[in-house]
């Protein structure tokens, strides 16, 4: 490019140039920046490659490589051709020496000159390199919209007010809208480039009389800014069609004053717009700024008065005092798009009335307990500690946080599991043994699962007991999920949600294996026998192979003992991005995923399933918020993968069920909803990468659910969009909320996995038909800003039922009906409760209040169901144990032991008592909040209950006196056992 900026009589006389040695120096320091990162760049670009090739989806790989690389090249190169030229263009037509000089203005800027010319090929190079690097970037970054935009269709839907398809809105209309963007900020950037440039070189003066421009400065200006108000013009075209994505108090979407006002303001701007361009066109020829400064003029004033102050006056003068009649179609318009594009619709979402009352004194305990015979007492947030504390068998096993609730065929009946994956926690392994040869090669993965009942009954169903019932751990005789369910599996566990960032597994033939697993099951019970060794032999580590491989790995993961340690050779593979979330996110960088990945056993595996989602915030005028705030709740860990620039989405489809394999990591992706117009335009972007529905294996299908977070979004929306009729939704009478959670305040109640029973949520014919019970998810409303009972909210979550994803809304019309938080508020003011309760605080432990369910009964009755679990406050082996079960019907509260005799106890309670401990005919022994003792008491308890009680709380024979003598007896047995171990 030399030969452009040649020396010629007008420039001015070189300036001394740096030293050779600085010189060097420079250029060495900077070539060695260059090879620092672009050497850490290829590690990472290459181990992905390595990383895609053993995962199988390497055409994801080369299409994301290849599509972000031309789109940075392409832009980056147009950016960077357009500052470059243009500069060339303004420097080759700069004036003679006598008309640069003859300003008084220029005297100062010779300096200047003297400073730039010895270097101004290179200024030139690097202003228009760094230009074409953030627009390449840019460009880069805005895959998912191209893409979207190459491979979209049609929705088959069409936009209330302009009649066009709601494809061109989600996969058109971005794209025109970043390539107009585009070209406004390049002739932003050039027009500023030309025109210092002509100052600098005098074809532009600020001072002096005569021409303030040269010709040539002139014409290169004006077609500048003829592009750009041009670019102008398309933007405010394109804006017209963004009014549906317009955000105000009462919708999204146009409105009246938008339609009235703003809409023609657009159009009337477009044309100003245009009409500018041409005279700045025009001024190439003319040679006066007269016509397009008035013409700007024009334009600006008019988008103050158009754009602005115009639309103002309509809405405060003719909108604000009769908003109904103004807003109403609009309106209905934004209330049926929000319903379609959240999937709450007609089609979607069965609204009943829940109305007759049930009546505790004619209400059968038997047919009772059988309807809630599943409801889930192990809350999934509470007994993790105990989970490890019972069945992890080494201090480096530790299970999620939350556990997961799934169902299995166990013992001939479907049963509800609360499931967690015994996974590896490096931070148990002692700290003086946390070196890289422990942490990376012989600690290495998890083992097994552990599961219990959810509903406290053991491999019959049928008796029902206060201690958690196993169906599978680390003890020989607590295996029923193997021996009654899906049978022997593999049970390490190498891909998890606490997988380590790396593991090197694998080893030369004939060496000894040396990654630590988890001993034989009788012997972990026990807490003894010997470590067992083993070795990796699945398909999801990445040949570590030669130096120049073990150089880029050492790279990546920033350790030298890649290279340098023993246990890394030849054979060896590396293990990385383990985590099932991870794994997907790379394989369909698309998808927008579940905040839950939860473990199924199948076809002798351990898999997660995640549920991904196609979303856009895109939808014309569907209402557009956070999806954060739309899932929020008492048990949210984290928010799920963002695919937009915000995590604001106004449409969700759950388009694919995803599993990872934990053994050797291999990712499946299946198609879920057929007829998602987002997830067909990633199909074509992205071929063969999903497996059609069909494939779908019927065991993994069995154990496939409706996804939380898409249900929770759904419950937010519902809470508003319930209301069809414009009328009663402007009042916002009828407007309903999800209840906070009452035992986590600030945070919304979570909605919860049971079996319901089908006579309580759907019609009288569909009960006929219906014979089991319905795998539901679900939840409850209040009303806005009350706590009365307003719905209870549960979908269909047999993904092998044709009425899979059905919501059911069994809506409460009057407001006698308690909600959550003030059956809570009963349970804990109750005075025989919370005495009861208070017994724990008293001898040293802290009580917890499990999750509030709200189960519907077959007589139109409500069930309030909660556990209370107790745990020693300062011990630090303690767990928390299930105390006691609280249970409200038809505004009467027992509580007892089991669900069974609380249930009794409600029942038998009169109006306003809290009823008994459940008759039990024995005294039963209270929750352990600490592990059971090892010794057996030396003692039974020798007297039975003189007599049930019948009296009101406090008087003889009462709920507390018979709650006190339990509890002194109970004590009792503690302290004979204490003494026996």
């Amino acid at each position: 490019m030399s030969d452009l900026f040649e020396d010629d009589p007008r420039d001015t006389p070189p300036a001394r140039g740096t030293s050779g040695r600085t010189r060097a120096l420079v250029i060495t320091g900077a070539v060695l920046v260059v090879l620092f990162f672009g050497l850490t760049t290829f590690a990472g670009v290459y181990t992905d490659k390595l990383w895609y090739d053993v995962v199988g989806y390497t055409s994801v790989f080369t299409t994301l490589f290849w599509t972000r690389t031309v789109l940075f090249l392409v832009f980056g190169l147009v950016m960077a051709a357009l500052i470059a030229v243009n500069t060339v263009v303004a420097y080759r037509t700069r004036p003679f020496l006598h008309f640069a000089l003859s300003g008084p203005d220029q005297s100062g800027l010779d300096r200047y000159r003297d400073a730039v010319t010895p270097i101004r090929t290179w200024l030139v190079v690097g202003v228009a390199l760094i230009a074409g690097v953030f627009a390449g970037t840019s460009a880069s970054g805005r895959w998912r919209t191209y893409m979207l935009w190459r491979n979209g269709g049609e929705f088959g839907q069409e936009d209330a007010h302009f009649g066009r398809d709601v494809g061109f809105f989600v996969f058109e209309l971005p794209w025109l809208h970043f390539l107009v963007d585009f070209v406004m900020t390049a002739t932003v950037v050039a027009l500023l480039v030309a025109a210092i440039v002509h100052y600098l070189y005098g074809g532009i003066r600020l001072q002096g009389g005569g021409d303030r421009l040269t010709g040539a400065a002139q014409v290169q200006l004006s077609v500048l800014l003829g592009v750009f108000v041009l670019a102008k013009a398309a933007d405010y075209w394109l804006d017209r069609y963004d009014l549906v994505h317009g955000t105000s108090a009462l919708m999204t979407g146009i409105g009246y004053t938008d339609d009235h006002a703003v809409l023609p303001a657009k159009s009337i701007l477009t044309g100003i717009a245009l009409i500018c361009a041409v005279l700045f066109l025009v001024n190439i020829w003319r040679r006066t700024w007269l016509l397009p400064s008035v013409g700007l003029a024009l334009l600006m004033v008019s988008a103050i008065l158009l754009g602005l102050i115009w639309p103002a006056i309509v809405q405060g003068v003719q909108v604000r005092p009769s908003p109904a009649e103004k807003e109403g179609p609009y309106l209905e318009r934004h209330i049926a798009a929000t319903r379609e594009a959240y999937a709450i619709d007609e089609d979607h979402v069965e609204v009943q009335n829940y109305t007759v009352p049930a009546r505790a004194e004619a209400a059968d305990a038997a047919a009772l307990d059988a309807q809630t015979a599943s409801v889930p007492l192990v809350d999934p947030k509470l007994v993790h500690q105990l989970f490890e504390e019972s069945q992890q068998a080494r201090a480096y096993y530790a299970v999620a946080d939350v556990l997961d609730v799934d169902r299995y065929v166990v013992g001939g009946q479907e049963r509800a599991l609360v499931m967690g994956v015994r996974e590896l926690d490096q931070s148990g392994i002692n700290a003086s043994d946390q070196n890289w040869t422990n942490l990376h090669t012989v600690y290495t993965h998890g083992n097994g699962v552990i599961a219990a009942y959810a509903n406290h009954r053991g491999l019959d169903n049928a008796t029902e007991s206060q201690d958690i019932q196993w169906a599978e751990g680390i003890q020989a005789n607590e295996d029923d999920l193997v021996t009654e369910g899906p049978g022997e599996f593999e049970d390490r566990v190498y891909f998890g949600e606490n997988s380590p960032e790396y593991s090197v597994v694998g080893r030369p033939e004939g060496a000894e294996p040396v990654e630590l697993d988890l001993p034989d099951r009788g012997a972990a019970a026990e807490g003894e026998g010997s470590d067992e060794r083993t070795e990796y032999d699945g398909e999801g580590g990445v040949s570590v192979g030669s130096t120049f491989r073990q150089l880029l790995f050492a790279i990546k993961f920033g350790s030298m003992n890649f290279l340098l340690s023993e246990r890394v050779t030849e054979a060896s593979e590396v293990l990385y991005d383990r985590t099932p979330r991870e794994r997907v996110e790379k394989v369909a960088p698309w998808l927008t995923l579940d905040d839950d990945a939860y473990p199924v056993i199948v076809e002798g595996r351990i898999k997660w399933v995640l549920d991904g989602y196609t979303t856009t915030d895109r939808y014309p005028s569907s209402k557009r918020e956070s999806f954060e705030t739309m899932t929020d709740d008492s048990l949210q860990q984290q928010t799920a993968l963002r695919t937009l620039p915000t995590d604001e989405i106004n449409y969700i489809r759950n388009a694919v069920k995803a599993t990872v394999d934990a053994y050797d990591g291999t990712v499946t992706l299946y198609e879920w909803d057929e007829e998602d117009p987002i997830l067909k335009a990633w199909k074509s972007a992205f071929p063969d990468t999903v497996e059609p529905r069909e494939e779908i294996p019927a065991e993994l299908l069995a154990h496939l659910r409706y996804p939380e977070d898409m249900f929770k979004a759904q419950r937010y929306q519902l809470a508003r969009y319930h209301v069809t009729d414009v009328g009663d939704f402007l009042q916002g009478s009828d407007r309903w909320d999800v209840p906070e959670d009452p035992a986590s305040q600030g945070h919304k109640q979570p909605p919860y996995r049971t079996f319901m029973d089908p006579t309580a949520t759907a019609g009288s014919a569909e009960a006929e038909a219906q014979t089991q019970e319905i795998w539901s998810l679900t939840s409850t409303f209040v009303p806005y800003q009350r706590n009365n009972l307003a719905a209870v909210m549960s979908v269909n979550s047999d993904a092998t039922s044709p009425e899979y994803g059905t919501i059911r809304v069994l809506e409460r019309p009057d407001e006698q009906t308690q909600g959550p938080g003030q059956v809570f508020n009963e349970f804990k003011t109750n005075a025989v409760i919370a005495d009861a309760v208070a017994d724990f605080s008293r001898s040293g432990s802290t009580p917890f209040y499990g999750n509030l369910l709200t189960i519907p009964t077959s007589d139109d009755g409500l069930m309030y169901i909660q556990p209370v679990y107790a745990q020693q406050t300062g011990a630090t082996a303690s767990y928390p144990v299930l105390a006691y079960v609280l249970v409200s019907y038809d505004g009467q509260v027992g509580f007892g032991r089991t669900l069974q005799t609380a249930i009794e106890s409600a029942l038998t309670a009169a109006p306003g008592d809290s009823g008994t401990d459940g008759g039990d005919s024995e005294p039963t022994e209270p929750a352990e909040p600490t592990p059971s003792p090892t010794g057996e008491p030396t003692a039974e308890p020798t007297g039975e209950p003189t007599a049930e009680p019948t009296g009101q709380p406090g008087g003889e024979g009462s709920s507390e006196q018979r709650v006190a003598r339990l509890l002194s007896e109970a004590q009792a047995l503690f302290d004979q056992a204490d003494e026996a171990g």
